[in-house]
């Protein structure tokens, strides 16, 4: 997947908070989320990120 920081991801299943959409802040290995709901920032494996990822929407650079 070509998945860039900046990015928003829109995710199969929401974030406690209700949020469905995420910004991409780090990637490689794993990737750094920020929650766009609650701002809430977490590190997840990229095969777990992107095995639940509904689309991807690019940012405007």
């Amino acid at each position: 997947m070509d998945i860039r920081v900046g990015d928003r991801l829109k995710m199969k299943k929401p974030h406690p908070c209700g949020s469905y959409t995420w910004e991409v802040l780090r990637i490689g290995i794993d990737f750094r989320l920020k929650c766009e709901g609650c701002s809430h920032i977490v590190m997840t494996p990229r095969v777990k990120a992107e095995k639940n990822i509904k689309e991807i929407i690019r940012s405007e650079d």
